[in-house]
């Protein structure tokens, strides 16, 4: 059984700095090392016809699957197969217009080393990430990435640490570098996460959220202020549009116009739509996003926005509570 040591904060700390600054170096001795093998491997990236399939084993697998990930939410399809399933029949999902990314440190994984000839048959073209130059991988592959590092972080120079460290931060690389040369940018990232919140603000718009036909409050100007109360109590939006013949709309009514009716004049009863709505309402139409919606009613510290069509014709309303829900805001 392990015992724990007496540890105390300051060699708590020093351990901890002692790892990170471990890391940092092997990091930037990777970036002074990097070559035209990595131009080339960008080249095989850009080029491929089909998915980007990430092999690898133990913690050199976990790394794959973050750098498959990222590959795949940026703009480059991706998938992983676990090197040991593979040869177990997954190297089924491998197609010779396919690039292979595999991991490895020491280079001589038994897995990626009966995997990988017949990969390369296939006519699949191999990048290795791998810490040894002179190993089986690297003379499987067409393109090598030296991911070698001096010492792992692990004071005992086995845990993998520095050298999945590095390993990510070269796929991670691989990963942006294809990004910017595929010029990816914000609403095809969003694409890619539609549950996030960028996907929300991106991807939602007006008509996703508006609300429309029997949902919305209507009443004409020559309409009774106590049948428009009726109309606004019975669709529970806080507000009512008043249109014309045309169905354009011409003036909007809220809770808030209510409030300061009462206040001013007492009894309401007699008035028309007409008399108290609010003429020339802020609209927007339904094809802008749903976010610069949200921008232009608190710009102008409204509740309520009309959604018309490019022909001025009423089609919706919206509340601010309705972008909320939508998490747009």
């Amino acid at each position: 059984m392990i015992k724990n040591i007496e540890y105390t904060p300051e060699k708590a700390l020093q351990a901890g700095r002692r790892t990170i600054q471990a890391e940092a170096q092997a990091l930037m001795d990777l970036h002074d090392r990097l070559d035209e093998s990595f131009s080339k491997a960008i080249a095989l990236l850009l080029d491929c016809q089909g998915r980007v399939v990430v092999m690898g084993l133990g913690k050199s697998g976990h790394i794959g699957r973050k750098i498959s990930a990222t590959l795949a939410s940026t703009g480059t399809p991706s998938f992983f197969v676990h090197s040991g399933e593979a040869v177990h029949g997954d190297l089924g999902m491998v197609t010779g217009r396919d690039i292979v990314i595999a991991i490895s440190y020491s280079g001589n994984s038994n897995e990626l080393s009966t995997v990988l000839p017949v990969v390369r048959r296939l006519g699949t073209k191999v990048i290795a990430i791998c810490g040894h130059p002179h190993s089986d991988l690297a003379n499987l592959c067409d393109v090598f990435l030296d991911a070698s590092i001096k010492k792992e972080a692990c004071p005992l120079n086995l845990a993998p640490t520095t050298s999945t460290t590095v390993a990510l931060s070269l796929g991670d690389a691989l990963a942006v570098t294809c990004l910017e040369a595929r010029n990816f940018g914000e609403s095809d990232f969003a694409r890619s996460h539609p549950g996030g919140a960028l996907g929300r603000r991106l991807l939602t718009y007006v008509r996703d959220v508006m609300r429309q036909g029997d949902e919305l409050p209507l009443v004409h100007p020559n309409i009774p202020l106590p049948q428009a109360l009726k109309e606004m109590s019975l669709k529970r939006m806080g507000m009512t549009a008043v249109i014309n013949d045309k169905n354009e709309p011409v003036g909007i009514f809220t809770d808030g116009d209510l409030r300061r009716l009462i206040v001013r004049h007492g009894d309401i009863r007699h008035f028309t739509m007409h008399e108290v709505m609010s003429s020339h309402p802020k609209s927007i139409t339904p094809d802008e996003l749903a976010v610069e919606a949200a921008s232009l009613m608190e710009k102008n510290k409204l509740s309520h926005m009309l959604v018309v069509d490019r022909q001025g014709t009423l089609v919706g309303a919206m509340h601010m509570h309705d972008l909320m829900v939508a998490k747009v805001i």
